[in-house]
């Protein structure tokens, strides 16, 4: 129902509560996690949701965790009072669960930007005394891809997406697949630790000019974003090349690469990989996935194809 006021819980004992006062009652539920600063690829999750729950939750929480210290903590967009309003319009979404900090145990503050492990900077989230020291790792999946640059990430995603599961007790959870490897350590998370919990992935939504829907997007000036749709650009064009033949994953993975260099990007990353294991493949004979991620100025943009010949 349009413009329904969502109940908004920042209390995880209150929100535990909740869920499980309705779970009573037989009634079915769906969990969004977000980081807020909400957009139509957001809304098309809990769109998702719904056809599958009787009652939706989104959370809303920039997690310390995901991030290490050099990284964009502090300036992550933000608008609550904004997100709100979007999901008032769009209608059915039951609870907004937005706590301050789920790393604070009543001893400290719970993070910090200091944390080290072995000299070296680890994440934003204290590891010592009466803090937060138990993390979760899906350690084969996490290694490519996006875990190469970014060391600390999945861990903390994979910590926190279980925090979450274990206070809002969903049955179903929608994450999107531009986080592809995101959706695929959280399926795996699910299987090996035996949550109770469907996880879907939502197609990839795509701004008109082709662009991958990101809350980062909103820090590209419009020259950067115009050179950023090299990205979907070239991964549309080595699909269309792979539909035609072309399953040389080198030959493929070079003319994105070259794309995204001659529109003034930085690659970080441009791989295809098997679409379940996430292995690298040197030719594509089986569904396949094609992931990259490239700076554009000082925004890390993620986008990836799934290629199925």
């Amino acid at each position: 129902m349009a413009n329904k006021e969502p109940l908004i819980i920042t209390d995880k004992h209150q929100m535990r509560q909740w869920s499980r006062s309705n779970r009573a009652k037989c009634k079915t539920i769906g969990l969004v996690p977000t980081m807020g600063y909400l957009h139509e690829g957001h809304l098309s999750l809990i769109q998702e949701s719904q056809k599958h729950t009787q009652l939706t939750v989104v959370s809303i929480y920039v997690n310390p965790g995901q991030f290490s210290p050099n990284e964009d903590l502090s300036t992550y967009p933000s608008d609550f009072l904004g997100d709100i309003q979007k999901l008032k319009i769009i209608g059915g979404v039951d609870v907004v669960f937005h706590p301050q900090n789920l790393y604070d145990y009543g001893q400290n503050d719970g993070f910090r930007n200091s944390e080290r492990e072995d000299g070296k900077m680890v994440s934003c989230v204290k590891n010592s005394g009466m803090g937060h020291e138990t993390w979760v790792r899906v350690e084969r999946l996490e290694k490519g891809l996006c875990g190469k640059s970014r060391p600390v990430f999945f861990r903390g995603v994979a910590t926190i997406v279980a925090k979450l599961f274990n206070i809002v007790e969903p049955d179903v959870a929608v994450f999107g697949k531009k986080d592809y490897q995101q959706w695929r350590i959280i399926q795996r998370m699910v299987r090996d630790l035996d949550f109770g919990i469907k996880v879907i992935g939502a197609d990839l939504v795509r701004d008109d000019d082709g662009l991958a829907k990101s809350s980062r997007n909103v820090r590209l000036s419009a020259q950067e974003r115009e050179k950023a749709l090299s990205i979907n650009k070239s991964l549309f064009d080595a699909k269309f090349a792979a539909e035609k033949g072309q399953v040389d994953c080198k030959e493929l993975r070079d003319s994105v690469v070259q794309a995204i260099l001659e529109a003034g990007g930085k690659v970080d990353y441009a791989e295809i990989v098997d679409q379940e294991s996430l292995e690298a493949l040197k030719e594509i004979k089986s569904p396949a996935v094609f992931c990259v991620a490239a700076w554009f100025g000082n925004v890390r943009l993620i986008d990836n194809m799934e290629i199925n010949v």
